[in-house]
């Protein structure tokens, strides 16, 4: 198929990297890594893999970060790179968790563009092709990337659609001030997430939320809006999003970072209040004393105590392992 050439494999920082060379169309380097973390995903990964191969365009590489996986994954994964119908990198790393797993992936992208498309999701298959024509035709320095929609497997779109009319927007800005709702598939120019520092990696722990990069890059420029569907996603059982109050549990350094962020940007004092209670029951589980000194918003943390004590009690006792509404 064109777009392929024998299989590589070489040591990287890490891990190792196997896969074969892409090209696109025209011969040239592709525009856009879709890169997939998995971790003993090997039951639902070829969901993924057949979405890629029903593309309509292939100006695409497809970079599969393994985080360690104890399935038959690898061997999946060197069947798929060994039938040469798509061009892969097959990167293989010690578990370090869904943000260890990002560091890796910006880390060895080399395209243009990027986004992040879950073990659990795949690609409605004119997807790659909306958002290179997309970018082809509006993109620029100017702008962070593409946000697009997330659907669900029936078409229905997560949360809400943007605003029509709206062409560009920060994604906090989304959220905050058009007031969108639910989960958006992010495109991002690989320029800037790969400037932007990693992700904390906390001994014994193994997440940090992603929005941390988010919000970095929104300080810098706004993403282009186009409301179509780019991802079908499914929250499956052993995801992140079905499990994130036991998240919180487990990592708390890593939320302890991630609000610190989160509250020195956020653009009003409900967002930034709300950002401060959720420090106060993270640094709560570790029990650091200094909170309230190390917080990037001192009053802010001080007026969002009590709250903050009250989600740690709850967060301790609670049997729920999400916030989503489970049938």
């Amino acid at each position: 198929m064109k777009g392929s050439s024998p299989s590589m494999t070489g040591q990287t920082p890490g891990g190792t990297t196997q896969g074969t060379q892409a090209y696109s169309e025209t011969g040239s380097a592709p525009l856009l890594t879709v890169f997939t973390p998995t971790y003993n995903r090997a039951y639902i990964l070829h969901q993924c893999y057949e979405s890629l191969l029903r593309q309509t365009s292939r100006d695409f590489v497809w970079l599969i970060i393994d985080d360690g996986s104890t399935d038959d994954t690898r061997e999946l994964v060197g069947r798929w790179i060994a039938e040469g119908r798509l061009p892969i990198r097959y990167h293989v790393q010690d578990n370090q968790g869904m943000h260890g797993a990002h560091n890796a992936a910006y880390a060895l992208i080399d395209t243009e563009l990027n986004v992040c498309i879950d073990s659990d999701d795949y690609m409605p298959d004119d997807a790659v092709e909306k958002i290179v024509s997309f970018w082809r035709r509006y993109g620029s320095s100017q702008y962070a990337g593409i946000v697009g929609l997330d659907a669900a497997p029936d078409g229905a779109v997560i949360g809400t659609r943007m605003p029509d009319g709206l062409t560009a927007s920060t994604l906090s800005g989304l959220y905050e001030l058009h007031k969108v709702k639910g989960d958006k598939k992010l495109v991002y120019r690989s320029e800037l997430t790969r400037a932007c520092p990693p992700y904390p990696v906390f001994p014994g722990e193994k997440y940090c939320p992603l929005s941390y990069k988010y919000i970095l890059i929104d300080q810098q420029a706004p993403l282009l809006v186009l409301n179509e569907p780019l991802c079908i996603v499914e929250y499956l059982p052993d995801g992140s999003s079905m499990n994130i109050i036991t998240q919180y549990k487990r990592n708390p350094r890593g939320f302890i970072f991630f609000r610190k962020v989160a509250m020195t940007h956020s653009r009003t004092f409900r967002n930034r209040l709300r950002e401060a209670v959720h420090y106060v029951a993270s640094s709560l589980m570790i029990r650091d004393g200094r909170f309230l000194l190390e917080s990037p918003r001192k009053l802010t943390t001080l007026l969002a105590t009590p709250a903050g004590a009250l989600l740690y009690l709850y967060i301790r006792r609670t049997k729920r392992a999400t916030t989503l509404k489970t049938n």
